[in-house]
């Protein structure tokens, strides 16, 4: 783990209801929700970070449930896909799954690899990979979802992008990812700094409408770099090409940066320091609200305005 980025940090969308985003991820996806906190600008809503176990970086996908929030619309300068890694052979078990819930799904293939893709509860465009690669990362489990079929944590996430080459540029000038493959307007990039959580999709689509940012759509993508120095040196590769960014930002579990990239997407760069133990341990993650330092004095009343979970 050197001066580099190490692939995908965390994903952050948009939801409409907490408590059917709480459910659909947690009871029907079996991912554990890692933190229940608020949002930083707006504490009245839920933030919910799903993941794995420890909610290891590259396994994150959290959430701003604005409640009664209208659909967003997908489309250019976001990223419209999310997807994970799953374990060889088990596509059969999550298409069994999602049926079962009556969640509608399209089998596919995408270089050369096998998947399915449906959506959330919101619309949210989702994906799960068989990928060739072996991957080793520890999972959660639940009574229904067993670790020979649980998800391992994103795969890929896909740009849609009118234009790809100023995006290509920022993935690899400045982030270090290669072009991997192209099949016609899919182009895969990649950074060998990590083995997992370490692809980029953009799909090219010049004719492609903007997207509209609201629920079901992709709020944010987050790359990883290993603590507050990396992440300083790369404020400053980031200002030197001319691009406009954040000064760093405590987020609690993390540090971070924000910068919209020339295609249109918000990118963030986050740190793996402190991580979700600083404020709970790793047994409990989840069990309990716990709020940003500033608004704790004002926990009784932002406890009465959050929706009811229950």
């Amino acid at each position: 783990m050197e001066n580099k980025i190490l692939g995908l940090h965390h994903i952050t969308a948009i939801a409409g209801n907490a408590k059917r985003n709480l459910d659909f991820y947690t009871r029907i996806l079996g991912q554990r929700l890692v933190k229940k906190t608020v949002n930083f600008d707006d504490p009245k809503t839920y933030h919910f970070y799903f993941g794995n176990e420890g909610g290891e970086p590259g396994t994150l996908l959290t959430f701003f449930p604005w409640e009664g929030i209208h659909p967003g619309r997908n489309g250019a300068g976001m990223a419209t896909h999310i997807a994970y890694s799953v374990p060889q052979g088990a596509l059969e078990f999550w298409k069994n799954r999602l049926k079962a819930f009556n969640i509608d799904y399209k089998e596919g293939n995408i270089l050369g690899e096998k998947m399915i893709s449906f959506q959330d509860s919101d619309g949210l465009e989702l994906e799960f990979v068989e990928p060739k690669n072996p991957d080793n990362r520890k999972v959660w489990t639940t009574g229904e979802i067993s670790s020979d079929v649980a998800t391992k944590g994103f795969y890929t996430t896909t740009l849609t992008l009118n234009n790809a080459d100023a995006t290509s540029k920022v993935l690899t000038d400045l982030f270090g990812y290669e072009l991997q493959q192209q099949d016609g307007n899919r182009y895969r990039f990649a950074t060998d700094a990590i083995e997992t959580s370490n692809l980029i999709d953009i799909l090219e689509d010049p004719t492609a409408g903007r997207g509209i940012n609201s629920a079901g759509t992709n709020h944010h993508i987050a790359f990883r770099v290993k603590n507050d120095d990396v992440l300083m040196d790369f404020r400053e590769k980031i200002l030197s090409a001319g691009l406009n960014i954040t000064t760093k930002i405590d987020r609690d579990y993390f540090y971070s940066l924000y910068f919209r990239e020339p295609g249109g997407v918000l990118f963030e760069i986050a740190t793996d320091n402190p991580g979700f133990t600083v404020d709970e341990p790793l047994e409990e993650l989840g069990n309990s609200l716990k709020l940003p330092k500033q608004y704790e004095p004002a926990r009784t009343q932002i406890e009465s305005l959050l929706p009811d979970l229950n």
